[in-house]
């Protein structure tokens, strides 16, 4: 008996497997506001019933693909990270990582990154894989001995408030104001990306390649890794 529960285990893993790979493949043909229960299905010779043993909505099955997207390029920006190196080469490794995985793999960032699927309303469960490139910058930020940063206004209770709640998700001792350093930085990062991917530096930045590595690095200036 323990010997046929996991042979169906594993049927039921490659299965699982396969009909998101078909629905990786049609992200990049109809996008995830086209993304149909019924079509991978039928791609699959399966019966649109039997999928729904797997996935029980088109919901259930953008959360796994987007979850999935996130643990892909938050392992992506952790494989590069390279604590023996000085802070500032880990630091643009992080950046060119997270940058070379959405450049292999747009459907997939776009589905993270992009515009939000009609109807669809993400789960807890995206929260902790969502901020896995921001805890390895993190990271680096942590254990460098951060220059002083460029100086700015006293936050705002509400701005400390939020610096908190980071903290607290993350679980790191950072400041407040390194914190919402962090956000800005963040924000830069896949700002920059999405400009890139989606064609926002045409007749401008185009190849993006320097452009990059300069925000990359003047982030690294404003947070303080130098």
């Amino acid at each position: 008996m323990p010997a046929a529960r996991t042979a169906r285990e594993r049927a039921r893993a490659e299965l699982t497997r396969e009909i998101k790979d078909e629905a990786r493949r049609q992200l990049g043909e109809v996008g995830p506001h086209g993304l149909s229960l019924r079509a991978v299905a039928r791609e699959l010779g399966m019966v649109s019933s039997a999928l729904y043993r797997y996935f029980p909505s088109r919901d259930h099955l953008l959360t796994d693909l987007i979850i999935d997207a996130y643990n892909e390029i938050g392992e992506a920006a952790e494989r590069a990270d390279d604590p023996s190196a000085k802070p500032r080469e880990r630091w643009m490794r992080v950046w060119t990582a997270t940058r070379d995985w959405a450049k292999r793999n747009p459907h997939e960032y776009a589905l993270i990154y992009g515009s939000p699927v009609p109807g669809y309303q993400a789960p807890q469960d995206t929260i902790a894989p969502a901020g896995r490139v921001a805890v390895a910058l993190v990271r680096v930020m942590e254990e460098a001995e951060l220059a002083p940063a460029m100086p700015g206004p006293p936050l705002s209770a509400e701005l400390a408030g939020q610096a908190g709640r980071v903290r607290t998700a993350v679980g790191t001792s950072l400041t407040d104001d390194d914190l919402v350093r962090l956000i800005t930085v963040w924000t830069q990062l896949f700002g920059a990306i999405s400009f890139e991917l989606f064609g926002q530096y045409a007749r401008t930045a185009d190849p993006a390649d320097a452009y990059f590595a300069y925000t990359a690095g003047q982030m690294a200036d404003f947070v303080g890794v130098r």
